[in-house]
């Protein structure tokens, strides 16, 4: 059943099926009343409504949504509320774009690692967005959408920090998004990341089992942070090399928390090279100058079963050029130092 909408100034109705109504361009934003459909069952409040407000930054959005202007079924909700088909989400009036104007996202294709015709993998590069909002007008799935038009269902399975490049996970179809999110939220399946980390890593393996808290900076920032207060989060590093000053560790998440291994690496004394939100400035500054402006985290390796079939995955996103001339240079100098 599609989406459908009314006016605040329509008379008391339930929702009904067409296209939600906008306003006329020109005309203040009204509130809004969007049925969900059976197609988006099982999404996030927040993602469902990054897709209903085009254009409308995601500051907006979390603050409404905080503010409680957002309702679901007439109740307050939280941005991790799943959704359920017929329900009924108030969108309060918000500055849209005019909807005669197309939003200029290019099409863009980028390496596909593994794809049929339930599920796209991608090797994401660093500096691009998984998604639009936060002042980024569009990311990865807003420019394969606008390259495959005639793709009906196309969504992500999961995030990657904006810095963080490798493998990301997109379903083309509804019931492949809801076996990969039940995958992830049961932790089937192993995640493998590579990361460069200041200092010199001591063991050869180690769990990190901290709990993790997202709390808000006062400009707006979404961060994290240790706090008992937080939710259990499991990350599990292996030495890979030594660097002298630097390590390179792989790290397996057991758990799936915002920014998990960055926090996890930083509050154990090893933040990760180039991290600009956990990281330290001088050493973010200095491989800069070197021509290194990003952050060394990669999610190179992905095992799991396909979301649709018994048969297991195995792909790996090998780590980007720049990322491997560091490790080269880094080799270079552990060799000519005394």
């Amino acid at each position: 059943m599609p989406l459908s909408a009314m006016r605040k100034e329509d008379p008391p109705q339930s929702p009904s099926p067409g296209h939600p109504r906008r306003p006329a361009a020109g005309a203040a934003p009204a509130v809004r009343l969007v049925e969900v459909s059976a197609e988006h069952a099982g999404q996030r409040l927040d993602n469902f409504l990054l897709r209903e407000c085009k254009g409308v930054p995601k500051s907006h959005l979390y603050k409404a949504i905080r503010g409680g202007q957002v309702r679901v079924n007439k109740g307050r909700a939280s941005a991790e509320t799943r959704l359920a088909g017929g329900d009924v989400v108030r969108i309060p009036p918000l500055r849209l774009p005019d909807p005669g104007q197309p939003r200029p996202v290019p099409g863009t294709e980028f390496p596909v690692v593994y794809e049929d015709e339930a599920l796209l993998v991608v090797d994401k590069p660093a500096g691009v967005a998984v998604h639009g909002g936060s002042g980024v007008s569009f990311g990865v799935i807003e420019q394969l959408r606008a390259a495959r038009p005639a793709q009906p269902f196309l969504e992500l399975a999961h995030r990657l920090d904006r810095e963080t490049s490798g493998l990301l996970m997109l379903a083309k179809n509804r019931r492949a998004l809801l076996a990969l999110h039940e995958m992830l939220r049961e932790g089937r399946g192993r995640k493998r990341y590579y990361a460069l980390v200041e200092g010199d890593w001591v063991n050869d393996r180690q769990h990190i089992r901290l709990p993790l808290l997202k709390w808000t900076t006062r400009s707006g920032e979404r961060r994290v942070r240790v706090d008992e207060a937080g939710q259990f989060a499991h990350t599990v590093v292996t030495l890979q090399r030594r660097y002298g000053a630097f390590s390179l560790v792989q790290a397996e998440l057991r758990t799936g928390r915002t920014h998990q291994i960055r926090v996890h690496l930083a509050a154990s004394g090893f933040p990760i090279v180039g991290d600009d939100k956990y990281g330290r400035d001088a050493t973010r500054h200095a491989f800069a100058q070197q021509g290194f402006a990003r952050m060394f985290l990669h999610a190179f390796s992905l095992e799991m079963d396909h979301p649709l079939g018994a048969e297991p995955l195995h792909l790996r996103a090998e780590l980007p050029a720049a990322c491997q001339a560091v490790l080269d240079q880094l080799e270079k100098d552990a060799h000519d130092a005394p």
